[in-house]
């Protein structure tokens, strides 16, 4: 028997149709802002874990920052040859973000012949490098060069106040290794580690006591770390100064400058190699941080500094050197480093040249080493009150004027054993890598 379908009215059949398609496409417009508002809030989402993560350091994703890096730039072969402390996501971001080029190119498209690099290195003191940065834009000549700011981990109050400078080109470094990089493993803080002056045999903890039995203290050796790698890395990794033969100058975040600092460097830097061919550097200030100098009409040659000091390739590569010495002083300021065991070392005494007047100052009152957290915290909103005269702001150096020696200066020398911090095995190698990562 033939099936037969049944004979369906096609008018009931189309009237059907129409209010199901109706009813579909009012379904569908319910659910378009449905779809909508969820995509919204997973976008949302996202956008505020990645605000949130690594101390709120907000980059590029990694492969744009990847386009970057220079071809001979291979950070797995460096961490392999040299066992490295394993990186963590935000110490490779801090890394890569070292090797993008200079910002306010747009300004100050080129740089002059005979410029004088600046570094700025900082730790984590936003009130004082307020006042240093505004101090530098005052500098006569300034927008002539490049400003390196090499940053002793990530703080964002210190790295917005950097984004906000237009005097001159900047280019900001920060240290992938440093301890406030690494918050629960070596170079920072690891849960196994000795404390204080704890055994470590009855502890079974990890460390290696300085001369006066004390363990490391991350937050101090970050110090002489950070310059270090600083110096490593200015004058042999990045492509802006790897291949600089000039003078590069060296300030800190507590650093005052007067206008006329600038100028009267490079009528240093130009009379050194006349007037003082033994002198390694030149100042701005005197040894004497609390010194404003002597008003002379003379050129002064003194004991090297570490406020404003100036020096070029040649010199840093008699420091390279002596790795050694700086690496395995018990002591954890760099400074102390260079005056008791790295300079005495050169054989002969290491002086640098200065003006009679002072073209730099330092003004701190809250060292590195007080700390900022707590009870004990120092506490110093950075106010200055310096009187920059006339004189201080035009170049006030004379050529012709003769040359005055001071020997026999009061400061660490060789023989001082160091105020200790610096003992532990795994800082004195990571100081040692630092010295070698340029070199592979």
């Amino acid at each position: 028997m033939k099936r037969v379908l049944p004979v369906v009215d096609s008018m009931a059949y189309s009237s059907t149709s129409k209010k199901q398609r109706l009813k579909d496409d009012a379904s569908f417009r319910r659910f378009v802002p449905l779809v909508s508002i969820t995509c919204l809030g997973v976008f949302l989402l996202i956008f505020l874990l990645r605000m949130n993560s690594s101390s709120n350091f907000v980059v590029p994703f990694s492969d744009e920052f990847d386009e970057l890096l220079p071809r001979s730039y291979n950070r797995s072969l460096i961490s392999r040859k040299l066992n490295l402390p394993k990186q963590n996501e935000f110490s490779i971001e801090l890394e890569k973000r070292n090797q993008m080029p200079p910002r306010n190119l747009d300004l100050y498209p080129s740089l002059a012949k005979d410029h004088i690099t600046v570094v700025l290195y900082v730790h984590n003191r936003p009130q004082y490098l307020k006042v240093a940065v505004d101090s530098i834009s005052q500098v006569v000549g300034i927008n002539e060069t490049l400003l390196i700011v090499s940053h002793d981990g990530y703080f964002e109050e210190m790295n917005k106040i950097v984004e906000g400078i237009r005097f001159c080109q900047v280019k900001q470094i920060f240290a992938p290794f440093s301890p406030h990089v690494f918050p629960s493993g070596f170079p920072g803080v690891s849960p196994g580690d000795c404390k204080d002056k704890d055994d470590a045999a009855e502890k079974r903890c990890k460390g290696t006591p300085d001369q006066y039995g004390n363990h490391r203290s991350p937050k101090i050796v970050s110090l002489k770390h950070h310059w270090w790698w600083m110096m490593n890395t200015v004058w042999d990794g990045l492509n802006e100064t790897r291949n600089h033969n000039g003078h590069i100058l060296f300030i800190e975040e507590d650093h005052f400058l007067y206008p006329n600092a600038y100028q009267n460097l490079k009528i240093l830097t130009a009379l050194k190699p006349h007037k003082c061919p033994h002198c390694y550097a030149a100042n701005l200030a005197p040894c004497d941080v609390n010194a404003r100098g002597e008003g002379w009409d003379s050129l002064i040659a003194e004991r090297m500094g570490n406020v404003g000091y100036t020096f070029n390739r040649t010199v840093w590569r008699k420091i390279h050197k002596k790795t050694s010495k700086f690496c395995f002083f018990d002591d954890y300021n760099w400074d102390i480093t260079m005056w008791a065991t790295v300079y005495p070392s050169f054989g002969n005494p290491v002086f640098t040249l200065r003006g009679p007047r002072t073209s730099a100052v330092h003004f701190g009152k809250c060292g590195l080493h007080q700390g900022h957290e707590g009870e004990k915290a120092c506490i110093d909103n950075g106010a200055v009150n310096f009187q920059v005269e006339d004189v201080d702001k035009v170049a006030n150096i004379n050529s012709d004027w003769e040359m005055r020696v001071f020997e026999n200066q009061p400061g660490y020398k060789a023989g001082f054993k160091g105020w200790g911090g610096w003992g532990d095995k795994r800082d004195r190698q990571l100081c040692l890598n630092f010295a070698q990562m340029y070199h592979l």
